[in-house]
């Protein structure tokens, strides 16, 4: 995206009110994460917070219960969820929410179809090299976060944890150093 030149930028505040207003509208609802971003800010006064990340966490869910055939299907069905927690992250700025919800996906989907990742071979290494990946994300994230958080999330996160270390997870959370235990 090109810059905006001195003499743009100059023209473009002292352009009247009504034709910056519409010109504002327009290029606003040419990005839909933006507009959703204004309408969460400005309309909601950010008090959606909450039902947001349920909606998030029900449709989490609905999907960790479904049956899929391979690992295949199961990352598919975790990278769906994972777009909806980062169009959630890219409108909200809700960082503990981000932790949160990637956390509740990743041993929601394990606790449910840890079976389809049991040894690693063709079918399940990029499934698990996925989860492996998003575990170590998730830690840097989780480390970032005040530490008065952390109670909050120990249980789970040590509970992925172990997922993380058996099976076909096994071997790319120890390539990324991945520890056994947090807290």
């Amino acid at each position: 995206m090109p810059a905006l030149s001195a003499d743009l930028k100059r023209a473009v505040v002292e352009m009247p009110e009504k034709e910056k207003d519409k010109l504002l509208l327009r290029l606003i609802t040419k990005d839909p994460i933006l507009t959703e971003r204004l309408d969460y800010e400005l309309v909601e006064e950010k008090s959606t917070l909450d039902h947001r990340r349920q909606l998030i966490r029900d449709l989490t869910n609905r999907t960790a219960k479904l049956d899929p055939d391979t690992a295949g299907w199961l990352m598919m069905d975790m990278r769906t969820v994972s777009g909806y927690i980062t169009r959630h992250v890219k409108v909200t700025k809700d960082a503990y929410g981000e932790v949160d919800l990637t956390l509740h996906m990743l041993t929601a989907f394990l606790n449910n179809h840890i079976g389809l990742l049991k040894t690693l071979n063709g079918r399940t290494e990029k499934c698990a090299q996925y989860v492996a990946k998003r575990t170590d994300m998730l830690l840097k994230k989780l480390n970032k976060l005040d530490p008065d958080y952390f109670m909050e999330f120990e249980e789970s996160t040590n509970r992925l944890l172990q997922h993380a270390h058996t099976g076909a997870i096994a071997h790319f959370a120890k390539q990324l150093g991945i520890p056994k235990t947090w807290g």
